[in-house]
Parts: structure tokens; sequence; C-alpha cells
């Protein structure tokens, strides 16, 4: 109520709509450290932005996502950037749109592995970082909050580091 910017959303059909942001990231796949960080208000996408900035060149790369990402607009607009979409398959009650070309390949097995790593960030986020109940108002601060949280590229580097020592 006290924040203008903050819009109703609800995470399923089931769940009750709350006033609120959302927070999009792009992680690696080798050591699942943060790429691209996003606030946005809630209403839609930010993964095409965010793909058009994936460093690559004129390389192909590739870009892991969870079912709900899976409509023929955004696999169609992901392979205009030339970006391969390793989008899970929605098939409850129709048909996929990522066909068995991508789906067929072991980087595709491999990148649906490694996409835990995303939420492995959001629950750092929303647990050491202090973000399950934001104190800012406005967009703007909150995607200053979410950037600064991304600290956790700190930890986790310094965890690989352990890892290899």
């Amino acid at each position: 109520m006290t924040d203008p910017e903050a819009r109703l959303w609800r995470k399923s059909r089931t769940a009750e709509a709350k006033l609120c942001y959302l927070g999009h990231v792009v992680t690696e796949n080798r050591h699942g450290l943060l790429v691209n960080v996003r606030v946005t208000q809630a209403y839609g996408q930010a993964a095409l932005e965010m793909a058009r900035e994936i460093p690559g060149g004129s390389k192909r790369v590739t870009l892991a996502a969870d079912r709900g990402y899976d409509t023929r607009e955004f696999v169609r607009r992901l392979r205009e950037l030339n970006v391969t979409p390793h989008v899970a398959q929605n098939t409850s009650g129709r048909r996929s749109a990522v066909d068995g070309r991508t789906v067929r390949h072991e980087g595709c097995g491999l990148s649906q592995r490694a996409r835990k790593r995303v939420e492995q960030v959001f629950g750092w986020l929303k647990t050491v970082a202090g973000l399950r109940k934001v104190r800012w108002r406005g967009c703007e601060k909150v995607g200053w909050l979410v950037t600064l949280a991304a600290a956790y590229n700190l930890v986790r580097m310094r965890n690989l580091m352990a890892a290899t020592a």
C-alpha cells in the first residue's frame, strides 16, 4: 500500500497476490557465479533484455530457464539473438516450444541440472542478505539493494577457492 511502484503478483493460481517486485538473475553454469542481476515491476520477463547482454560476441551461447519460459515467442526471440534456449519443456496439456534439436544434446541436460544454482542464489538472497521482506520503496532502490546483495559472488568464490586448495 505504501509503495506506488510495487505490483500485485501471484506465484500460482492458488496463491494469494502480494505487492512485490520481480528479481531476475543470470548465472554461469560452471561455477554458479552471478553474471547479471535485475529488478523489475511484477509484470513480465526481463530475460530477453538480459539475454542480449550475455557476452559472447558472434559465438552461440546458451540460456537455461524453467518451464515458465517455454513459449513459442520467447524461444523464437532467443534464437534470433543467437542464443540456444535450454528451457525446461512444459508438456502439461500442450506441446513444448523447445524442439528435439535442442533437447537431444548433452549440453541441454547439463544446463538443466546446473539451473538449480539460480535457486541457490535466491535462497541466499532471502536468508543471508535479508531480501525476504524488502525494507526499501521504489524499483530503483530495491534494484540497488539486490545488486549490492550480489556479494553472493564473493562468498561463492571463497568456497570455490577453498575447494581447490
